[in-house]
């Protein structure tokens, strides 16, 4: 609207060039300003509050659909299209992902398991199935690499490890963690991706001595590991692209004040059928700082979709 325009720029320029500029009168643009904000533009403004707030409050990592999530969940309801809208308006963008890094070496001659889970993500009961992967947190030294198995009925990670090396040795030790603390039936499916870690021949016979079935992904192909891949995107969107770690200690030590960063609610809704990803709580934050919590998914439990 012209008369915005004008509004806008009469802190630099007088107003009345800038009405014959545009070819309106002086008085009809005053007489604008005496006017009382419709409701629509009074919402409008109240909303574009409410989605800047939320857009920082889910540390600019939400799309649409979370946001309007997030926002029920603060008692504004809009729809999903104005979300949009107001994110455009307001030029609010997602925090992009960083330059990946790869983690998966399987160029190697080791032998591979097959793929017994074959995307079927789909468990009756805790400890059938567990999918495993490696990640990366960037440090000032350098990497900082985290091996993690996450249970796909209840998505809590089951066991994890950090090192400065991406080794067998790290795949292992999340292994024994995982086993020492769920205490799992023999005949559990343990997916992971072809990398020469997981194919090493002391971790697959670490594998069998628990009695479990080995599985992994086809060469090249990530969604046949769909949960644990998903679930670090979400660690890294969520919270690691937020921070700086000067030290690889830094990054995997308790930190309170860092975790004081990250004690609101970012809950996520199942968002398929086939790839259902944990709720990110606060207390999800300790499994990056290696402490023994894990990330709880209780409230996703009474509705088991995947």
């Amino acid at each position: 609207m012209k008369y915005g325009v004008i509004e806008q720029m009469r802190q630099e320029y007088p107003v009345p060039p800038m009405c014959r500029l545009l070819g309106v009168s002086v008085s009809g643009y005053y007489a604008w300003r005496k006017r009382t904000p419709s409701n629509r533009a009074r919402q409008e403004a109240r909303l574009e509050t409410e989605v800047l707030a939320a857009h920082q409050r889910t540390r600019e990592s939400f799309g649409p659909e979370r946001l309007q999530r997030d926002l029920e969940r603060h008692g504004v309801c809009v729809g999903v299209h104005r979300i949009k809208r107001l994110r455009r308006k307001l030029g609010l963008r997602c925090r992009q992902k960083r330059k990946f890094r790869a983690t998966t070496n399987s160029k190697h001659d080791l032998p591979v398991s097959p793929n017994l889970l074959n995307q079927k993500f789909s468990v009756s009961a805790p400890d059938q199935a567990w999918c495993g992967d490696i990640t990366y947190i960037a440090t000032d030294e350098g990497w900082l690499y985290l091996a993690g198995l996450k249970d796909l009925y209840s998505g809590e990670i089951v066991g994890y490890a950090m090192s400065e090396r991406m080794t067998k040795d790290l795949v292992m030790q999340a292994l024994f963690r995982a086993v020492s603390s769920r205490r799992p039936k023999p005949g559990l499916i343990q997916h992971t991706d072809r990398g020469s870690q997981y194919c090493a021949r002391a971790y697959q016979e670490l594998v069998r001595q628990f009695g479990m079935r080995a599985s992994m992904s086809r060469r090249g192909n990530c969604y046949d590991n769909a949960p644990i891949e998903s679930f670090w995107g979400s660690l890294k969107s969520e919270l690691i692209y937020h921070l700086r770690f000067a030290t690889r200690e830094q990054a995997s030590s308790p930190s309170a004040s860092t975790s004081k960063c990250f004690t609101t609610g970012t809950a996520r809704k199942p968002v398929s059928a086939t790839c259902r990803l944990p709720h990110l709580r606060s207390d999800f934050i300790w499994i990056v700082l290696r402490l023994n919590a894990l990330a709880s998914t209780d409230s996703d439990r009474p509705q088991r979709n995947a």
